[in-house]
């Protein structure tokens, strides 16, 4: 996959690092969100940004990342928003086509429902923007979206931000057609795809698909 790339690293869980080196590009900009940072240091890798109010990170790897030509956003740990909330607008900025973030998932349970839900944040809607696990990768889909696979990769997807009106498929085993999907139901979980391609389209709402391959597939 082609064009211009971020990539974000949270602090939450990453149990094997070396899986998402195989993810990164040398053209990729990394922004280590706070604790993201030993994420990123593990792999021996520097980022262009640290952001963040930097409660997780040593003021010895602060100044090792300025001096090595990182650029340091400091932010009061008194704040309305989340690392990586900073993170992601500070990625935004430098207008990627593609956006992933690694370590987003794990951990306290209302942080990893926060992080999944900034999927919603209107400066990332044109951008296509992922949340990845080794086993896992999550997206938004807002109109109609065409998801590379291979037959027998499981999809769910979940309303997200309210009721998804209109929800049509292709090529998945359980087709929906024009139909409602809602929070209080759990109806479009564990999907299966028939083909290499699937095609899923909303009249209104936003789901939130949960792709998990059954093989390995990568965003490189």
């Amino acid at each position: 996959m082609s064009g211009k790339r971020a990539i974000v690293f949270a602090n939450g869980e990453l149990k094997h690092p070396e899986w998402a080196l195989e993810q990164i590009r040398a053209s990729d900009l990394l922004v280590a969100a706070d604790g993201g940072l030993n994420h990123l240091l593990k792999l021996g890798l520097i980022p262009q940004y640290l952001v963040g109010d930097l409660d997780s990170v040593t003021p010895q790897q602060v100044d090792e990342m300025r001096a090595k030509g990182c650029k340091v956003e400091q932010f009061p740990v008194d704040k309305d928003q989340t690392d990586l909330e900073l993170a992601l607008l500070r990625a935004i900025v430098e207008e990627p086509e593609m956006v992933l973030v690694f370590g987003a998932l794990g951990g306290r349970i209302d942080q990893e429902l926060a992080n999944l839900s900034l999927l919603l944040m209107p400066e990332l809607i044109d951008t296509n923007v992922r949340i990845l696990s080794e086993s896992e990768q999550i997206f938004l889909i807002i109109s109609a979206k065409e998801i590379q696979g291979e037959p027998g990769d499981r999809i769910s997807l979940l309303p997200w931000g309210g009721p998804a009106v209109g929800v049509s498929t292709q090529g998945l085993k359980y087709p929906l057609e024009f139909e409602t999907l809602t929070p209080d139901r759990s109806r479009g979980v564990s999907n299966v795809m028939l083909e290499e391609t699937a095609q899923v389209s909303v009249e209104s709402g936003s789901l939130l698909c949960i792709f998990s391959p059954q093989g390995k597939h990568s965003e490189k």
